[in-house]
């Protein structure tokens, strides 16, 4: 295929790694940001084994990997401190590990990356409202008018994509009725290193600790806290008080004191709010659609980063291989299809487990899951889920190579 000028809104993980892939396949690549100073935000994720072969591919693991803290394991519990699930990479893989890390140490990397690429103009404070046509040509349109014409527009710009409405693919979106509060503290110690720890309380409570390595500008270790709540009752959390919501926290378990003792303000703890998007095919007509822009879901499974980062590479591989554009994202859809069906359908059934208010189904999680963690058979589909590689419950997963060594 001929080089082409191609439009990335959005210069997140799927849109940074998508203008990189493509720019070093030749093409020409502009990225529209609509931050004027884009910065690293957020709180811990999880970079599972298929987006670390994504940051390999583009050179760019080993500053992620420095960056993070290696986890071997997820581990939740009840309350009383019963094992719901246990699940380590090294049960499919001895290598296999996953990557707790700031969100903004991996948009750092990503960014840095895009503004140092040759083939990248990055504009900062482009605000785009929408696509429209030139001929065949999709057209940027920003708040004061036309921004850029290009042969292919890549949609990255998040769950509340601006070019849902005008892209031209057919789009369903809600908001989830539960999300997260986040805080990001200093590392309290060895408790919780190694692994993401949960505990849950029916399907109303759950806290977790994600140990995330350096976050951006710090020269110590931090760890991330997440506590599942319901949208509609933020405002009643920040009016009970701090004391009222640690004494619910600890009461699952006491050893998160000192991770509670570094919050002296409501302030200082954001609430993340989740949305479910679906879409049958992520392409239209010189368009596709990339990320939580394509596929946003609940976090249960820890996958968004990942799946976005394997759109990036699918696509541009994909372009690589086919012979003209419709083709290609013809390709693409085809591609993604398996393993984000099979996400998309997860997440969906697991969240109501987790999050809701309903306690049938947090006694039915209680009952059910410990079998499946004890059953040889689903006890490795739960592991390949959280790594990312699984495509369905009858299809062969990803095959991954090995990753690289990192220190225990």
């Amino acid at each position: 295929m001929d080089a082409l000028d191609v439009g990335v809104v959005g210069c997140g993980s799927a849109g940074a790694a998508a203008a990189l892939f493509l720019a070093r396949a030749g093409h020409k690549v502009t990225v529209y940001e609509r931050v004027e100073d884009p910065g690293p935000v957020g709180a811990g994720i999880t970079l599972q084994p298929t987006g670390q072969l994504v940051l390999a591919r583009l050179g760019l693991l080993a500053p992620i990997v420095d960056h993070g803290a290696r986890l071997d394991r997820l581990h939740c519990v009840t309350r009383g401190g019963r094992t719901l699930v246990d699940l380590r990479y090294a049960t499919i893989d001895p290598t296999m590990f996953g990557v707790g890390l700031h969100r903004g140490a991996l948009f750092q990397t990503l960014y840095d990356a895009v503004r140092h690429e040759p083939g990248v103009t990055v504009r900062l404070g482009a605000a785009v409202t929408g696509v429209g046509r030139d001929g065949e040509r999709p057209v940027v349109h920003g708040e004061r008018g036309p921004l850029g014409v290009h042969d292919l527009l890549i949609a990255a710009d998040g769950s509340v994509s601006e070019l849902h409405a005008t892209g031209g693919v057919p789009v369903r979106a809600r908001e989830y009725a539960w999300g997260a509060l986040w805080f990001v503290a200093d590392d309290p110690g060895p408790a919780f290193r190694g692994e993401l720890f949960q505990v849950v309380h029916g399907a109303r409570r759950m806290f977790g600790i994600l140990p995330t390595g350096r976050g951006p500008g710090r020269a110590t270790t931090v760890v991330s806290l997440y506590w599942s709540l319901k949208v509609a009752d933020h405002a009643r959390w920040r009016d009970a008080g701090l004391a009222a919501w640690k004494a619910d926290v600890l009461a699952l378990d006491r050893r998160v004191g000192p991770v509670l003792d570094q919050i002296t303000d409501p302030g200082q703890v954001l609430l993340a709010r989740y949305r479910d998007v679906r879409m049958r095919r992520w392409h239209g007509e010189r368009v596709v659609f990339l990320g939580d822009s394509a596929h946003a879901m609940s976090p249960q499974l820890g996958q968004g980063a990942n799946l976005a980062l394997w759109d990036a590479m699918s696509l541009a591989d994909a372009l690589t291989a086919a012979r003209d554009l419709p083709s290609a994202l013809a390709a693409y859809s085809r591609a993604r299809r398996a393993h984000l069906g099979f996400y998309q359908l997860m997440t969906r059934a697991l969240t109501p487990l987790f999050q809701s208010s309903s306690t049938v189904l947090g006694w039915a999680r209680d009952l059910v899951m410990p079998i499946a963690n004890w059953l040889p058979p689903t006890h490795r589909l739960m592991v390949r889920t959280m790594a990312g590689v699984q495509l369905g419950f009858l299809r062969r997963p990803l095959a991954l190579p090995a990753p690289p060594e990192v220190p225990r």
